[in-house]
């Protein structure tokens, strides 16, 4: 997981087989920021993606200002691979709950496990489970409950959203007290 603006694009074989005729494409990034991945990686300077659409290649802005967060996975050789299924967003677009969740809250998460619910009747089966509805509501993944919200697991080992943001100011609590 990290953000990075890229520098440039180039068209590359998929593999050194001569018989392999896929193509990938290899970006070449300026990595700004890693959240997750340097124990395996310290710096990343290509990340690799088929170069069709197809089987799940991903189109990036090359040589502009626009910055991306990236998620993808190091392969056996070391090369970092990203396509359709990662979760690949422009820096600008991110919410600000989730641009601070990407320092620490998510990682708070780890041990917890996330379920989409699809259709109703959907439910949770393990306390450390976080069900996610943000298809069922508005029938797309990333919606309000990606956008601000982060699933953490608690001190008593249940798994629960919480909602990041400024503490609600003195007057609300005033009001709301007894």
């Amino acid at each position: 997981v990290i953000r990075a603006k890229i520098s440039s694009e180039k068209v590359v074989p998929a593999s050194d087989d001569p018989l392999d005729t896929h193509k990938m494409i290899r970006y070449e990034i300026k990595q700004i920021k890693m959240f997750k991945g340097f124990e395996k990686l310290k710096d990343v300077q290509y990340v690799y993606t088929p170069f069709d659409s197809s089987l799940c290649g991903v189109k990036l802005e090359a040589n502009n200002k626009k910055q991306y967060l990236l998620t993808g996975q190091i392969l056996s050789d070391g090369k970092v691979l990203i396509h359709l299924c990662n979760y690949i967003e422009p820096w600008d677009d991110l919410s600000l709950s989730q641009k601070k969740s990407l320092n620490q809250r998510y990682q708070m998460g780890c041990g917890c496990k996330i379920t989409t619910c699809y259709m109703v009747p959907c439910s949770i089966t393990t306390p450390n489970e976080c069900l996610w509805t943000d298809w069922l509501i508005e029938r797309k993944l990333y919606g309000h409950q990606a956008k601000h919200y982060a699933c953490i697991k608690r001190s008593d080992g249940t798994c629960s959203w919480y909602r990041g943001g400024p503490p609600p100011e003195k007057e609300f609590i005033d009001i709301s007290e007894p």
